[in-house]
Order: structure tokens, then sequence, then C-alpha cells
């Protein structure tokens, strides 16, 4: 699409005139009716942040709307060249879609209808990658469960969506021989697991992958069946507490052609899975490879070593990250002493903002790569908006951000997007900040629950509230601010843990910041800062005697730091720790800051190492 719509509440920002301004996206299609607008979405000539002028007439290109589409492609284009690469497997596009059909088959004759939840817990693997399209083939509904969370954990989710068939990888052999001798749940009536169970005794009572594609009679030529719903994507949200995000074919066939577009992902590309196929970054990029007819390499869960050494082996072209995930690849390679991966072109990272040391990393390791940064969430099916960080011109840009003490910039949005800024009135009139909402053919059709699915939680009139406050520039450039509930409010200011997190991250000597406010009876809340250092840097105590080493980080030191990086007085941390173990996180990555929160209130000894 060449031009997209972004406006604040109060109509500022660019608008596209009315002569090209294309069809206003509202509601949610149906799967008879989810008309997208593929010539602007998948249009050749699209360059990213860039507008173009948009044809008199726009054609309305139908889609049916179901993701297994993408099938008729690879089997038209790819039929003979390797597309899927495991281990020692190796699938060609023909057998891929094969694989799919037949799976398919297998699971409608042995009682999976549609409208049906099927679950699935695994690794990364081929059979995974089968599932997430031949489940959604004859209209049943797929629902990843992370392979991280305890089997307490996965028996919320289940609560949530009442399964009919439970499928996993051997490795969780024992999980569902919990669910068959205890009946929690008398909704599920077939058990497949992916492999072999890690007990081989066990195997009677379950049937393999392999089998049900071996002993399916019906035919594999069948249509793929449309329900709308396609995907359950578990997340955590502010509670710690899964909530089933249901998320439509259309939904997904929009995130993948946008991905397309701004990426540029190609037939020619081999993409490495480095994100789990249970969250919806890597099911999102698993569905854009899919229909660009891409090559997907998968390795059953993300080290660096593994992952480097994939690379090297299979030419890999891109992938996609999160911080963590880089943070390893550029610790591994400089001890390994790599010297470069040329083969990588394009790089996407998600799930929180690369630091100034790992772009410049990333660049040098991987020196052909044009690395993107996403922002989105599972509630938009993934990225919301897209930004190029490591290209010569952006330079300027990224002096601006390493200064910027009004948040962070997360690029423009993707061409389906639209994005509006809702005012906080308790902000002065001339504050361009508020709560940032989205609405388009994206978004999810709503949480599920006891098989129905409730979008009075966050959306309202067809908009969805990211739970994110912002605010768009004169250019058109989203800047985050951070997270409404974690808003800390102190001495009558707010105060967005995520902004005074940045700053202190940028220090040399911090590894990780984690920000929120306490009780004070002064403030309201008093703004407390726990660090982890980096390993060759030494944490000093007010109390302590300073060596004068140069590597050295105190509370004093940090308050320093955020008044250089031009930080207002009433955000700068009174209170400092420093957090010597790992950071208490949910099975999805997220900081328990509640937690957190707890410990420093059981201990308050300002200055301290906990």
């Amino acid at each position: 699409m060449g031009v997209h719509k972004m406006v604040d509440a109060n109509g500022r920002g660019r608008m596209p005139t009315a002569a090209h301004r294309p069809p206003t996206l509202t509601g949610r299609a149906s799967s008879q009716t989810s008309s997208v607008l593929l010539d602007w979405i998948f249009n050749p000539r699209y360059t990213f942040g860039h507008e173009l002028p948009l044809p008199r007439r726009p054609r309305l290109i139908m889609a049916s709307g179901h993701i297994a589409q993408c099938l008729g492609g690879i089997l038209a284009r790819r039929a003979g060249a390797t597309v899927a690469v495991s281990g020692d497997l190796r699938l060609n596009g023909a057998q891929l879609v094969d694989g799919v059909r037949s799976l398919a088959a297998g699971l409608l004759e042995r009682g999976v209808r549609p409208g049906d939840v099927v679950a699935v817990v695994g690794f990364n693997s081929i059979e995974y990658m089968e599932l997430l399209l031949a489940i959604p083939y004859i209209g049943a509904v797929v629902a990843p469960l992370n392979y991280r969370w305890s089997f307490e954990e996965a028996v919320q989710a289940l609560e949530l969506v009442r399964p009919s068939a439970f499928i996993f990888d051997g490795a969780y052999s024992s999980w569902a021989l919990r669910l068959m001798e205890s009946q929690i749940f008398s909704s599920i009536c077939l058990y497949v697991t992916i492999g072999n169970p890690v007990n081989t005794s066990q195997g009677a009572n379950f049937v393999s992958v392999d089998r049900v594609k071996r002993t399916c009679r019906g035919t594999t030529e069948m249509e793929p069946v449309s329900r709308d719903v396609a995907l359950i994507c578990f997340t955590s949200g502010t509670t710690g507490q899964p909530k089933g995000v249901a998320i439509s074919h259309t939904s997904l066939i929009i995130q993948s052609l946008a991905k397309i577009a701004v990426v540029g992902y190609g037939e020619d590309d081999v993409y490495l899975h480095t994100a789990p196929l249970c969250h919806i970054g890597g099911i999102s990029s698993c569905l854009a490879i899919l229909m660009a007819g891409g090559c997907h390499v998968l390795i059953p869960k993300f080290d660096a070593k593994s992952a480097i050494k994939a690379i090297q082996e299979h030419k890999v072209t891109c992938f996609i990250t999160v911080p963590t995930i880089m943070a390893d690849l550029m610790s591994y390679s400089r001890k390994d002493k790599i010297s470069g991966c040329g083969s990588v072109t394009k790089i996407l990272n998600g799930g929180g903002g690369l630091s100034d040391e790992l772009i410049n990393g990333a660049s040098h390791l991987f020196f052909n790569a044009a690395i993107f940064s996403a922002y989105g969430m599972t509630e938009a099916c993934s990225s919301l908006t897209f930004m190029p960080i490591n290209k010569p011109e952006l330079q300027e840009t990224k002096n601006q951000l390493s200064n910027q003490s009004e948040g962070v910039c997360v690029g423009k949005p993707s061409p389906h997007v639209e994005i509006r800024i809702d005012r906080d009135e308790s902000n002065s009139s001339s504050s361009l900040m508020g709560k940032i909402l989205t609405r388009g053919l994206h978004t999810m059709v709503g949480y599920w629950g006891n098989n129905t699915v409730d979008t009075s939680e966050s959306v309202r009139n067809g908009w969805l509230d990211t739970g994110d406050t912002g605010w768009i520039d004169r250019t058109g450039k989203l800047w985050l601010m951070g997270r409404q509930k974690g808003r800390i409010k102190s001495g009558g200011e707010n105060v967005y843990p995520e902004e005074v997190e940045l700053v202190l991250s940028q220090h040399p000597g911090v590894a990780k910041a984690v920000v929120f406010g306490v009780p004070d009876s002064r403030l309201g809340e008093k703004i407390v800062a726990c660090v982890s250092i980096r390993d060759d840097w030494r944490w000093v105590d007010a109390t302590a005697e300073h060596q004068g080493e140069g590597k050295e980080v105190s509370a004093h030191i940090l308050q320093e730091y955020c008044r250089i990086k031009n930080l207002s007085r009433f955000k700068v941390p009174r209170l400092y720790y420093h957090w010597s173990r790992p950071f208490p996180v949910t099975t999805t990555g997220k900081i328990k800051r509640e937690e957190l929160k707890a410990n420093v209130l059981a201990c308050m000894q300002p200055h301290s190492s906990l």
C-alpha cells in the first residue's frame, strides 16, 4: 500500500487527500467477505517509508482468507526445490504440500472437526510447521502451547480452549499421560505424538504424526475449509495468567504480506527459525516465508552455537531476533572468533529495541544484512510498525534516539495498519502523548474462552488498545513511551519505566535495568532502579572505597549519567539496587516486575546488592 493513515486523536499528522485515500477498513471481515487490497499491500514498487501514488481506480482482489492457500503457490513454483530442512531431513515443495494435506485428511478421519481446537506443544520441527497448516486446513483451530511452561501452566491454557485433540513432542509424553489418567479434560479424544515418546513403552497410548499421515483413506486433494479463526496464540498479559488471543486467517495473511513487502522476503531466501513456533512472531514469519516460497531451516530451539552452525552450513539469508538472541549471537561469535556471516541479508528484530552496541556488533557480524526493528503485539498478529536501523543515512536518527527523552522511535506502520493516539486528558494541552490504538484487518478477533470470543476488554468501536503509550512525530513515525499499566506517578508527574530503562541501559557498565515505583508518603511513588552490571565491571556501594579503575558503577554514577543524558530530574531514580542474579521472568521472557518489586520492598536498604 503506498499510503497509510496515521493520525492522533486531534487529527495531527499526515493524511492522504480524498483523491488518493484508500477505502476505509472498518470492523472485521468474515471468511466470506474478507476483501484485502493486495494490489497496494503487495505492490512490487513499494519502498518502505515512501508514499507512492495510487491508481485512479484501485483494483480489489478478493481473498477467501485461508492460510493454506500458500500450498498452491509452493506446488506451482517450488515443487522440486528444497523448502524445508531439519537435521538430516530435507523436503521439497511437493513433499511438504503432500505432508500437510495427508495430515489434514488423517486428522479429519480420526475425528477432528471444523471448529474444534487442537492443542500442540513441542519444539520447532517440520512436523510442527505442517500442523500449523494442516489443522486450519480442515477448519479446526490450532492452539500452540509454550514449551517452556510447567504442566500446571499448560493446564491453565487448556482450560480456556478445551481441545478435542492434544498433539505433543515426544519429550512431553508425561504431560499426555497425566491428562489421560486424570481425565481433566474429557473433551480430548485424540493424542498424537510428534516423533517417538521418551519412554517407548508409552507408545501404545498414542498415535504418531507419521501414522496419521499414512493411514488416512480420504483424498488429499480436498479444499481447505475456512472458519475465520485459524489460531489461538497465548500471551501472558500483565497478570501472568495465559490469555488466548483468537487470530483469523485474514489477519495472518495480511501480516505475512506486510512482512514480505517491507522486509523483502522472496523465493531465494533461506530462513532460520530462531523463534519458537508457539509465539506469534515465529508463526507469522513462518507463514510469510511459506507465502514467499522460501526455504525453512528448523532447529529445535535456539542456542547460539546451533544457530551460527546452521547459518554457515545452509547459507541462511534471513532470521528474526529479540535482544536476548542477538546478544547471545554476538557473545558466541566473539568467543569463537567468527569473522562474519555474509549470506545473511535480512534480520527482523522484535520484542524490544537493540542497543547501539548490539546494532554495531550485528552490522559487523552480518555485514551484508539490512536490519529492521518491529513493534507489535500478539493481539495485533505481530508487527504494527517497522524501521530499518542500520543504514548509513539513519545515523542522524540513531543520534536522535540516543538523546531522546520522550521515548524510543519504532518507525512507521506497515501498509495495512491504522494507528491513532488517544490523548491522555491528564497531560498538558500541548502534549502529543496518549494511548496507542490500532485498527484494521490485522487485529485479533478477540480473547478465547469457553468456546466464545470476547472483544470487550481491549476493543472499542473497532480500535484495539495496545496497552502502550506514545506519540507521533511530524514525519509519521511512532514513538513508544511504555506500558500504560506500568506508569509511575511521582510528585504528580507521569514517569514511564521503559524510558528510564532505555537511558540506564546505555551506560557501558549496565547489562540490564528494570525500573518501577514504590510507595512514598511525600511523592506518592518513588522511582527505583534494579541494575545488573557487565562481567568486567564492579558495583560500588555508597560506603565502599572507589578504586578509580574506571570500570565502576554506583548509584551516584548512574544518577549523574541520567542527568548527562538530559533525563528530567523527576524521572531520575532515587534508589538503586545491584541485582546480582537473573531477573525473574515469565515463560515468554517478560520481566516479573511485581515479584521484583516485592523483593525490593522486603529489604528497603538503598544502594544495596540483591
